[in-house]
């Protein structure tokens, strides 16, 4: 009932990931597939750490 009140880090990972994923959908809509590719990676990588966020979580309980 309290973890009403907890903040959740994987929540706002996933917000700038999904920012991120977007950013680099208009920069390869543009062309600009070199930062399209930079920023692919940075989504990547926050995708990596969400689920090993997600996976220490669930081993904890």
């Amino acid at each position: 009932m309290f973890n009403l009140f907890k903040s959740n880090p994987g929540k706002k990972m996933r917000k700038e990931r999904d920012l991120l994923l977007k950013h680099a959908m208009l920069a390869q809509r543009r062309g600009d597939i070199r930062t399209y590719s930079m920023l692919s990676a940075d989504a990547d990588q926050l995708t990596r750490e969400i689920d090993e966020l997600e996976q220490g979580s669930n081993d904890s309980r």
